[in-house]
């Protein structure tokens, strides 16, 4: 049984206006579990991820009013309109990116109100992709957290400040603070 979280746990699919339907089900909460090795001793962390609407949704200033009302997407909190750029990174990279957050190649930074990113993805495409993935980790109940509050593509790599994705991770389970950003 899966227990309540204070995000969307089910999205539902955008249908565009010729009636083509987007799958979003790749975004829907799931646990994720991580393991690190310190003196010898496994340590594995569970967390319930979940996924804000803005990794599939953004409002460009260079749409029109009518073309973002048909691609109007409405999700419990807000509304946005849909984005085919944003979606299609979603669906091929995210997930492996949240699978990959505890490997040791994968880069964690401090990412500004207490969010951390990891960024840059290989793609078969185009190469190395700047893909900006912000984050919040925290408690919800007893429930460890993990929630993608936004993906979407850079053309400048911005600067992080390089955190231990299991410094964090040890620190929610024992009720401390986040490891703060080196100044």
């Amino acid at each position: 049984m899966r227990r309540k979280i204070d995000e969307v746990d089910k999205w539902k699919p955008f249908t565009d206006s010729s009636g083509q339907e987007y799958d979003l089900s790749h975004l829907d909460a799931h646990e994720a579990s991580y393991s690190d090795i310190r003196n010898g001793k496994k340590e594995t962390y569970t967390f319930m991820v979940s996924y804000s609407f803005h990794c599939f949704a953004k409002d460009y200033s260079h749409q029109t009013e009518e073309e973002k009302a048909s691609l109007m997407y409405h999700a419990r909190k807000e509304s946005r309109p849909f984005c085919f750029v944003r979606y299609e990174l979603s669906k091929k990279y995210l997930r492996r990116i949240v699978d990959a957050f505890g490997d040791k190649k994968t880069r964690i930074g401090h990412a500004g109100y207490g969010s951390y990113a990891s960024v840059t993805i290989n793609t078969e495409e185009e190469g190395q992709v700047i893909y900006f993935v912000p984050f919040k980790m925290y408690r919800e109940k007893k429930l460890m957290r993990i929630h993608i509050t936004s993906a979407y593509p850079e053309k400048v790599m911005p600067k992080l400040n390089k955190v231990n994705f299991f410094n964090i991770a040890k620190n929610l389970r024992f009720g401390q603070p986040p490891p703060k950003p080196q100044k």
